[in-house]
């Protein structure tokens, strides 16, 4: 098993302006990027670093921040905004709300199962203490369809019961965590490792998270 791949970033609005190409150079693969939270907001700089992350020829994902309203109508607004290609990796951020009502497991459930059937493909699910709280120790079968993205600042990997491995691991957010905390052109940030190799990264994500 190759040692986990650490070259992936994700940002939004929260990151300012950023320099993608200089992310390459420096050995960044590929960008995940807040696209839309709840039913309305479109995070402001999503256009523009798609942008970017074409120019620097980076893969590139897009995350959907949950609250608690409709599911199916979440779903309907990210897709919208971000008009997946095939490559384009899809995730629902399922965490703690600090604005508003948390999306709960049945919003979740809905968000997730409407992308599939519009997408084809089951998207990404990043979590972390949220997920344990609402699951351990059991299982939930429909999330359990999602590749999983753990979002934990240690050293060590703890997984939800709901899932055997983990495919990317926040380790950091720029601060807490393990080092390296920071990305040339983007700076101090959330940075993600993937579960393989920079070729199985690649190919990954040309199936659009098929696993």
């Amino acid at each position: 098993m190759a040692e986990p791949f650490n070259g992936v970033v994700d940002i939004s609005h929260h990151n300012g302006t950023v320099n993608l190409i200089k992310a390459k150079e420096s050995g960044l693969a590929g960008v995940f990027q807040k696209a839309t939270q709840g039913q309305q907001f479109v995070d402001p700089t999503f256009e523009t670093n798609r942008k970017k992350a074409q120019a620097a020829d980076l893969l590139w994902g897009a995350y959907h921040f949950g609250t608690g309203s409709d599911g199916t109508l979440q779903a309907d607004h990210f897709l919208d905004t971000v008009q997946p290609g095939d490559d384009t990796l899809l995730v629902l951020d399922l965490e703690a709300n600090p604005q508003g009502p948390n999306m709960g497991l049945t919003e979740a459930r809905a968000f997730v199962t409407h992308v599939h059937e519009v997408t084809g493909r089951w998207p990404g699910l990043y979590s972390g203490h949220y997920i344990k709280a609402l699951l351990d120790p059991r299982t939930d079968p429909i999330l359990g369809k999602c590749w999983f993205w753990l979002a934990q600042y240690g050293p060590t990997a703890v997984l939800p019961t709901n899932w055997a491995k983990w495919t990317f691991w926040q380790y950091t957010d720029g601060g807490l965590g393990p080092e390296p905390h920071s990305v040339a052109g983007v700076g101090r940030c959330d940075r993600d490792r993937f579960n393989g190799s920079d070729a199985d990264l690649r190919a990954f994500w040309a199936s659009g998270g098929a696993q």
